[in-house]
């Protein structure tokens, strides 16, 4: 059973930055996908970014691109999410997700929590 584990979250202030970061259990094959989907208080769960395990290729939601970068470290079977110019509406659970879709969820994380404050 893959089992994916996050870590990184905290809180910051608007403008800030923080990194997530997610192992995962076993080495990923090359066409498998990680991803990052969050769950904002009171608001449904949204696709985050994704990258593909073997070429490194990304996918971002317009909300987050140019101001997030997700990538992957193969030696370290990790993703990673770094995160910059956090705003208020970026406060939320955030899940490492692995899977075979650009929106990969057949796995999930714990979740790890980032408040941005204004």
């Amino acid at each position: 059973q893959i089992q994916l584990v996050e870590s990184g979250g905290g809180s910051v202030q608007t403008g800030g930055s923080l990194r997530l970061s997610c192992r995962r259990s076993g080495r990923p094959y090359s066409s498998y996908i990680m991803g990052w989907f969050r769950r904002a208080p009171g608001k449904e769960r949204e696709f985050v970014a994704a990258v593909r395990w073997g070429t490194g290729g990304t996918t971002y939601a317009d909300s987050v691109r140019c101001r997030f970068a997700i990538s992957r470290d193969r030696s370290e079977s990790a993703a990673y999410l770094q995160m910059n110019d956090l705003k208020p509406e970026d406060t939320a659970d955030y899940y490492c997700t692995g899977g075979t879709s650009w929106r990969p969820q057949d796995a999930w994380g714990q979740g790890t929590q980032v408040t941005v404050s204004s």
